[in-house]
């Protein structure tokens, strides 16, 4: 199993305490690990997408400043924000910058490398593997991430952490206009990798905005 077992050391806190578009690439290729209930299941991230704070971008949550639902997105870095959208999904974002800036990094999609049995009892309705975790809301519900997840540390090795995996290749790398978004869509701020399968299908923007 790729990259996940327990004795590998979580990234540090220092990872996350920078830029939001210095973050969200050296995500690609990592392993965010999550056990509930004695079950691990273990995701290599292939898109993601990233966000800046207060007054610097329009298509963030914390755009406007902070607010109750928002407030773990202003720090401490390397936590895990979780919202819950149109009214039936939850999506996970990975908190950066230091304390008292917002920004942070949505997890797009990614491949199930553990639990891959526990990840298809989570998604039931997913035809093929690689649509488990193909799209932030899939993501969020094969990593069985609810409310209760919200404001939870990826750094202290615990039942939640996020590993290092094997560096994805400069060349396969891809960025390119975030999805769904109806403001900021000239930014190209949804990294990937090229050739994954598991990376979700494009769509222009809608009128809804995502963190």
């Amino acid at each position: 199993m790729l990259h996940t077992a327990t004795e590998v050391a979580p990234l540090p806190r220092s990872f996350f305490d920078r830029d939001p578009l210095v973050v969200a690439p050296a995500l690609l290729g990592t392993v965010l690990r999550h056990e509930l209930d004695g079950q691990v299941v273990a995701i290599r991230l292939t898109e993601v997408e990233a966000y800046l704070g207060e007054g610097e971008d329009p298509a963030s949550h914390t755009h406007r400043g902070m607010r109750p639902r928002n407030k773990v997105m202003f720090g401490p870095p390397g936590h895990l924000y979780v919202y819950f959208t149109y009214g039936m999904h939850y999506c996970a974002n990975l908190v950066c910058r230091p304390e008292g800036m917002s920004g942070g990094v949505l997890l797009r999609a990614g491949e199930v490398v553990t639990g891959l049995e526990v990840a298809r009892s989570r998604r039931p309705a997913s035809k093929r593997d690689i649509d488990l975790a193909r799209g932030p809301a899939r993501l969020a519900s094969a990593m069985a991430f609810g409310r209760e997840d919200d404001g939870r540390d990826v750094c202290s090795g615990t039942s939640l952490s996020l590993l290092p995996g094997k560096p994805v290749p400069r060349a396969k790398l891809r960025t390119g206009p975030r999805v769904g978004v109806s403001v900021g869509v000239e930014s190209p701020w949804r990294y990937w990798i090229d050739g994954e399968p598991t990376v979700s299908v494009y769509r222009p923007a809608v009128a809804r905005r995502r963190p």
